[in-house]
């Protein structure tokens, strides 16, 4: 219904000045895209207000909304060209008055969790970079032409929009950093498996796929939608997801992403999860659920890893101490990390397996082949575990999908299904084993995955593969270099 209209946006974008990359077609997309969205949203309310009897005040001042700046129309419904600004016209009334005017609400707004506070957030965030008023036009147009107003619609555009973002992640950064494959974190929330009335988490939250996917699974936990209470609903829509994202483009297309999938108004916070010292977080803060994929990679200042009682600069390791801290005692977590977290020997590495073994029930290690995020050329593996009780018992599953996945063979639902079937009974196979925690060796707390079961073949590696590995194994030792010479 919509793919068409989203290609002729990027079409139009792509022979922008302001626009150069996929990362901006996302963006300056996201903004229109948001607008309309709002615009459909009113008139939704509007007609529930007047059904039930009651006047409705728009969010909107009405020289700001939709259908007078952007497509004023005529009495037979088409654009009203003597009315519609196009060119230097459209692009200073968007770049001096909408602009300004949408910021002011993030001042304005009563409280955080509003429509007007995203509205405010996102416009603060954001920049016009469409430099010609005339293919800004022609995008409004396009977007005109989509609807938010059905569930099927709404599901169409949900699906495009993560398209977008899985082609922003490929177009040559690291996948992981905006997209999470959709299949593995799908298999995740089955395994994690949230009910309705406890809260879901992620501190790391990027395009917010995790708490996508998990509104997904439970709006349909009762056997349909149409089987939720109202009280169900009130509780998904502002009382169960909860998320953090520091960069200023992943909390807007996070935010839009989660608008799209259903939730009016996301509980998103835009912050530095790690700023935040873990001795300060209380019982009021915490969370039933944990999801989560939490950066790669010493990006974090010695300031922010004060908030630690385990220091690292890997942030990975950093966010895994808050969601340990975070989760209330019997909540449960499925975290992707890096596979080397089962088997550094460094203090770090081995005082946080010893924090996680003693704290929580690791239950399951899923090992996860490599190219499963694309160009981030690491190994991960995923951590199930509950808090409250120490570790006795982990049983590994080393996914084996018979084949190299990459950007043309990603990951597939399928690869995932013996997994799940099996995790459920934890049950031994040519895949998978379990171990016992009292026969570790307590120096190291090694988890390092060795499957009993099968004996090791070297597997033929694509070269692109290789490659990859090759250059993320070069800017790790170019990281490590560089600290030592500031040591120096």
């Amino acid at each position: 219904m919509f793919e068409q209209t989203f290609k002729n946006i990027d079409d139009i974008l792509h022979k922008d000045a302001g626009c150069g990359s996929e990362l901006d077609y996302v963006e300056q997309t996201s903004w229109v895209l948001f607008l309309k969205y709002l615009d459909d949203l009113e008139k939704d309310r509007a007609t529930a207000a007047e059904l039930t009897g009651k006047t409705y005040t728009p969010i909107i001042a009405p020289e700001y909304q939709w259908n007078v700046w952007a497509t004023p129309k005529t009495e037979d419904g088409k654009l009203d060209h003597h009315k519609a600004m196009t060119g230097d016209d459209l692009k200073d009334f968007v770049d001096q008055k909408l602009f300004p005017y949408l910021k002011r609400f993030k001042t304005e707004a009563e409280r955080a969790d509003t429509i007007e506070y995203k509205i405010g957030e996102i416009f603060s965030e954001l920049k016009n970079r469409i430099q010609s008023g005339y293919n800004m036009r022609e995008v409004i147009n396009r977007i005109d032409e989509l609807r938010f107003r059905t569930h099927a619609e709404k599901h169409e555009m949900s699906h495009l929009y993560e398209a977008k973002i899985q082609n922003m992640g490929n177009a040559g950064r690291n996948g992981g950093e905006y997209y999470t494959v959709r299949p593995l974190i799908k298999s995740i929330v089955r395994v994690v498996a949230p009910m309705i009335g406890q809260t879901i988490y992620d501190g790391a939250g990027g395009s917010m796929g995790f708490l996508c996917e998990g509104f997904m699974y439970l709006l349909n936990s009762k056997g349909g939608q149409d089987k939720l209470t109202t009280k169900d609903i009130e509780l998904l829509q502002k009382r169960t997801f909860y998320g953090k994202e520091k960069k200023g483009l992943a909390y807007i297309i996070g935010i839009m992403n989660m608008i799209l999938h259903g939730i009016e108004a996301p509980n998103i916070i835009h912050t530095n999860t790690l700023a935040e010292n873990i001795a300060d977080i209380q019982e009021k803060d915490r969370h039933d659920i944990v999801l989560a994929n939490p950066p790669f990679g010493g990006k974090e200042r010695a300031e922010v890893q004060e908030n630690f009682p385990i220091r690292s600069s890997e942030t990975a390791y950093l966010f895994l101490q808050h969601f340990i801290k975070i989760l209330r005692a019997g909540g449960k977590a499925g975290i992707v990390i890096k596979n080397t977290f089962l088997s550094n020997t460094d203090n770090a590495s081995v005082s946080l397996r010893k924090h996680l073994l003693e704290s929580c029930n690791l239950h399951t290690v899923l090992d996860l082949p490599g190219g499963v995020f694309t160009g981030a050329g690491v190994k991960t593996v995923v951590l199930f575990f509950e808090k409250g009780a120490p570790t006795r018992k982990i049983w590994y599953y080393q996914l084996n999908p018979g084949r190299n996945l990459g950007k043309t063979n990603p990951l597939n639902e399928n690869d995932l299904k013996e997994f799940e079937t099996l995790q459920k009974s934890f049950g031994e196979s040519e895949n998978s084993w379990s171990i016992d925690v009292a026969g570790l060796e307590t120096s190291t707390y090694d988890l390092s995955v060795k499957n009993p079961n099968k004996k090791e073949e070297a597997a033929l590696r694509e070269p692109q593969e290789i490659l990859e590995e090759m250059k993320a194994l070069d800017e790790e030792s170019a990281e490590i270099l560089n600290s030592i010479l500031k040591l120096i």
